[in-house]
């Protein structure tokens, strides 16, 4: 290390050299103070021993050729229990009466991953800040928290939320929770914890990546870091001191999302599962969901970037995709299967990406590269799913609970107008259970605090009422 560098705490100086990446002091000389305590702040967390695997992983790949094609030969789509199915082997109205015993209980806690940005869609901050309410204008977060309060209200239960925020969205959070007192939350049930960072590496040569002259390209560790996190934060005997015997996931940019209802906890509990999981039918090759495969006596999500195209568009005889099962993050797990999956080092294997990410040159000017020019690295939660001894997969229509938001307007699908076109149709479908019409082209919203379902909206508006103004419709 030269003098120029003499700063540098000699045990992350012998770290950098025995790894081959002093380059990323490169800057130093012309950093001040605060600078250099930014850069050595990244550097002291990373887990060199980690980075070497990231290192290896990374070189290994052949970013000339395409990876080999998973053989999913004997793979087929799982049988799947279907909600409010009559047929299903376990009457929904038993999964009812079973989720409402477990809500009533106390033993259902919550996590949410929110550590997506908002910059695709326009905003900046958390995701969950973006403002999805047909008429209201109500953000992610509200919508989401909001159903919450009303299941407490509903069952007369907490419903402990754990949230993971990432580096990009833990500060405004934090904000968010502080100004808006907890979403109405008590905020002895809410602990908020981050996910890691993983550093980006040069596609070419492994190497760690500037974007600016005192910090690090680093990216969130994918909604995998849930459970290293978690565990790490205390979450996991944090909820263990509130009771919670089972937890659902799921993931911020999904306002119709189902984790907490009634039959899909029901099912969960009476099939003595490990890992639940919801999807949706998936009709068209295209769709960008990963799919949910049954193959030699385990269950797995196989991303939809890594089903070649003529398994993608493969049909049964009766006309459904062969892997129809679309997966839309959204979970329930035993804390006891949670807690057995974090105590082990191997639970979460890494996933790689090849991406275009903005970088420093060595003359310090931003380059931001036309074509992928490095590998960044994630943890997918849903590989935990080959450990559970037993998997239970949920298919729930679409329409009912899965209407995400990851695309800017104008995208062909996941877009705001989308989103904003499924919760109205979502209003209008419990207005007309209720017996209320509306009229055409107006915009209709159930509030997520107080409506539930069709009984909430029967007490307070009559049979045969007849909406014609945009409005919130607004439980007792």
């Amino acid at each position: 290390m030269t003098d120029a560098h003499a700063a540098v705490p000699p045990p992350l100086a012998t770290a950098l050299a025995h790894a081959g990446q002093e380059a990323v002091l490169r800057f130093w000389p012309t950093l001040d103070a605060a600078g250099r305590a930014r850069l050595l702040g990244q550097l002291a967390v990373i887990d060199w021993h980690e980075f070497e695997t990231l290192r290896r992983l990374a070189l290994a790949r052949d970013a000339d050729h395409a990876p080999t094609p998973l053989d999913l030969s004997a793979a087929s789509t799982p049988p799947c229990l279907r909600l409010r199915d009559a047929a299903n082997p376990l009457p929904p109205a038993t999964a009812i009466a079973a989720g409402e015993r477990l809500l009533a209980s106390g033993l259902v806690g919550a996590i949410l991953v929110a550590g997506g940005q908002g910059t695709r869609l326009g905003c900046t901050g958390p995701k969950g800040l973006v403002r999805v309410g047909p008429v209201s204008r109500a953000s992610l977060f509200d919508v989401l928290f909001g159903r919450l309060r009303a299941i407490q209200r509903r069952f007369g239960k907490h419903v402990p939320l754990a949230i993971m925020t990432s580096s990009a969205t833990d500060a405004d959070t934090r904000r968010f929770l502080r100004d808006s007192a907890h979403g109405g939350l008590d905020p002895d049930f809410v602990h908020v914890f981050r996910q890691h960072d993983l550093p980006t590496l040069d596609a070419r040569f492994g190497t760690l990546l500037l974007d600016a002259p005192d910090h690090l390209a680093m990216a969130p560790d994918g909604h995998g870091g849930m459970l290293v996190a978690l565990h790490e934060s205390g979450g996991l005997d944090w909820f263990g001191r509130h009771g919670v015997k089972h937890l659902a996931s799921f993931q911020v940019d999904n306002p119709l999302a189902l984790p907490l209802d009634r039959e899909f906890l029901g099912y969960h509990l009476l099939s003595k599962a490990d890992f639940t999981t919801q999807v949706v039918l998936k009709r068209e090759p295209g769709e960008r969901v990963g799919i949910v495969v049954a193959q030699a006596g385990r269950h797995a999500v196989v991303e939809y970037s890594d089903l070649s195209p003529a398994l993608a568009a493969e049909r049964r005889p009766d006309g459904r995709l062969r892997f129809h099962a679309g997966s839309i993050a959204v979970h329930c797990f035993t804390k006891a299967f949670l807690d057995r999956a974090a105590a082990r080092t191997d639970s979460l294997p890494l996933h790689l990406a090849h991406k275009a990410v903005p970088c420093l040159d060595d003359t310090g000017t931003l380059v931001r590269p036309a074509a992928p020019n490095a590998i960044k690295f994630e943890r997918f939660i849903f590989d935990l799913m080959p450990l559970a001894d037993r998997v239970t997969v949920v298919e729930i229509e679409a329409r009912d609970g899965f209407a995400p938001l990851k695309n800017p307007a104008g995208s062909a699908a996941d877009a705001p107008e989308h989103v904003h076109a499924a919760l109205v149709d979502h209003a209008r479908r419990l207005l007309a259970e209720a017996g209320v019409t509306v009229a055409d082209g107006i915009d209709v919203e159930l509030d997520a605090a107080t409506i539930l379902d069709a009984s909430d909206i029967a007490a307070v508006l009559p049979r045969g009422t007849h909406i014609t103004v945009p409005q919130v419709i607004r439980g007792a």
